[in-house]
């Protein structure tokens, strides 16, 4: 016996997909950050850094907006170092000073100091709600297309609202969005008080997935009309330091990619966890879920929560990891974000919605440079997010400049992924 089919031989059973080899690739590690010190895609990274730094400061904001005159004793704000990720010692009037065109300070005649924001940060925040405004019916949509992906057609109001960002919606969009459409959705409670969102009506338009439109546009075939199985391939976008995988395994991806499976919105409770066809169609529903976010990247913490209504492995993020042509982890702090390759050019979104466009106005206001230094990635029991990217630099303190330090080198020291020891990597290990 040759040495291939000794391999194949070897391997036949446990890592092939069907009859043509297509061997299973995941990380060796139980750690994201393990596997990915020489892997970072650095363009990705520096995407991720942007909008970390561009949420504290929208968070702020939001949160003065609530305050019935807009102004909040720093001392106040003390009690939400956790949501701005800024630890002890770091002074929060520190980081109020690094961006003067978004925040004002003054004292009072107590001595108190208080916070507001300037009239350019008011102007943005009535711009952010006519945005917003604009997108409802869009985020009426993405909703209601989620609730048709859920087994029992509901979710947890509690849950959708960790994705009130990715989607658009407002900070009070329990209060009057969720009951605008009673078409599409109404809000239930249960008997221990629990609301959940829960669907009305399901419009078979809206059950062909993101990726049928695209083809569809591309005149490349046609949608189905009923939800069932699908024989549309995803894109893959890999790093350049990835093309031995063409290489050297074009044969197994291929296979992969030409392999049908059920579509996001059909039943999915027949299938077997574990089965080529339950992971297929994770993917599936990984990809649309993605494709509703405005950055086309979700914080993976908040992806667990649906593990159960989605029909979604236990291992969500070894599922992530293994189809690295498809989806791309960031470790930056604790909280992963994964990414939808296909939808990025570098580091910016190949299509910006007026959301996104708003968010960069925003980030123009606070002075982000994304060239400097280098990445330090947090040790696991930090509960903050690297905090270099607040560190200012000095000769930049008039500006109050956020500086980012990414490493510009170096980012993508590449080891086969398809050889990797079969070791699987529990979310609940993630934190």
């Amino acid at each position: 016996m040759g040495m291939g089919n000794w391999w194949l031989g070897r391997t036949r059973g446990r890592y092939c997909y069907q009859n043509e080899f297509l061997i299973r690739w995941m990380t060796s590690s139980r750690r994201v950050q393990d596997r990915s010190k020489k892997k970072r895609v650095h363009d990705l990274e520096v995407a991720t850094e942007k909008w970390k730094i561009v949420s504290k400061i929208i968070y702020l904001m939001e949160l003065l907006k609530q305050e019935p005159e807009m102004v909040i004793p720093v001392r106040s704000l003390e009690n939400h170092r956790r949501q701005i990720n800024l630890p002890k010692p770091h002074r929060i009037s520190d980081f109020l000073r690094k961006t003067p065109k978004l925040f004002e300070l003054h004292k009072d005649q107590k001595g108190v100091l208080w916070c507001g924001m300037t009239p350019k940060a008011e102007d943005l925040m009535e711009q952010q709600q006519r945005v917003i405004e604009d997108h409802a019916d869009k985020a009426a949509e993405y909703i209601t297309r989620f609730l048709m992906m859920s087994v029992e057609k509901r979710l947890p109001l509690e849950k959708i609202a960790h994705f009130r960002r990715d989607f658009g919606l407002s900070w009070d969009f329990r209060v009057d969005w969720v009951h605008k459409y009673p078409q599409h959705f109404k809000v239930v409670k249960t008997l221990d008080g629990i609301e959940f969102l829960e669907l009305v009506s399901s419009n078979p338009e809206w059950a062909i997935t993101e990726l049928e439109k695209k083809v569809v546009r591309a005149g490349s075939a046609s949608a189905s009309e009923l939800p069932g199985m699908l024989s549309v391939p995803f894109p893959l976008k890999f790093p350049s330091n990835y093309k031995r995988v063409h290489r050297y395994y074009a044969e197994k991806i291929q296979c992969f990619q030409e392999m049908s499976y059920l579509s996001p919105y059909a039943d999915a409770r027949g299938l077997k966890a574990g089965s080529l066809e339950f992971d297929k169609r994770a993917v599936a529903v990984m990809h649309e879920l993605l494709s509703f976010t405005i950055e086309k990247r979700l914080v993976t913490d908040h992806l667990t929560h649906f593990r159960w209504e989605l029909v979604m492995p236990q291992k969500l993020m070894r599922l992530l990891l293994k189809h690295c042509g498809i989806f791309y982890v960031s470790e930056r702090g604790k909280r992963f974000s994964v990414f939808l390759t296909e939808a990025y050019e570098g580091s910016e979104l190949i299509e910006k919605c007026p959301l996104v466009l708003w968010k960069e106005k925003v980030l123009g206001l606070v002075g982000y440079r994304g060239r400097k230094k280098k990445f330090e990635v947090c040790s696991e029991g930090s509960d903050m997010e690297c905090d270099d990217s607040l560190v200012l630099d000095q000769h930049d303190s008039e500006m109050g400049e956020l500086h980012v330090q990414i490493d510009q080198t170096g980012t993508l020291d590449y080891k086969d992924p398809l050889l990797w020891d079969d070791l699987e990597m529990d979310v609940g290990e993630i934190g």
